[in-house]
């Protein structure tokens, strides 16, 4: 049998987790690319979707190549 439950927790209990900066993770939340619901005055982000954001990365647009500078216009 699988186990489908989701892991919520604080942006604290994620950086300690993690090892990542609490304010990184706090910015990942307030520009929507992982998964949390707003609990009163904290943030609950779903554990497990802010470890497939940290594995896959942003997706760059088309066109634009990785790891290089491109130029504005």
């Amino acid at each position: 049998m699988e186990n489908n439950q989701i892991t919520m927790m604080t942006i604290k209990e994620a950086a300690e987790k993690t090892g990542l900066a609490a304010h990184f993770i706090r910015q990942l939340v307030l520009q929507n690319k992982i998964v949390y619901v707003s609990a009163g005055r904290k943030y609950l982000l779903n554990y497990e979707k802010l470890l497939d954001y940290l594995n896959t990365g942003e997706q760059c647009p088309q066109g634009v190549p990785q790891n290089k500078i491109r130029q504005l216009h």
